[in-house]
């Protein structure tokens, strides 16, 4: 399983109730409103303890963390070794 498929699932089965149907890896979890400030913490707690990483505060961005395309592209940067 790659890190998208890995990411994707954690956030149907979190946020979507198992519907993620209408969930692309370009769809924007904050403008979708599939995640809120509360929900971001879920996902950081879930990548820190996924990938054996620290996200720090800095790292908090749109850019690392608002979709699924953008949370594995943050991934790859922390472990370059990942697929």
């Amino acid at each position: 399983m790659n890190h998208v498929e890995t990411i994707h699932g954690f956030i149907v089965e979190n946020f979507l109730f198992g519907d993620g149907g209408q969930l692309t890896n370009e769809t924007s979890f904050l403008d979708s409103g599939i995640i809120d400030s509360t929900g971001i913490l879920e996902l950081i707690t879930f990548l820190e303890e996924t990938y054996n990483i620290t996200i720090a505060d800095d790292e908090l961005t749109p850019e690392n963390l608002d979709s699924l395309n953008n949370v594995a592209k943050f991934i790859k940067q922390k472990i370059p070794c990942a697929e």
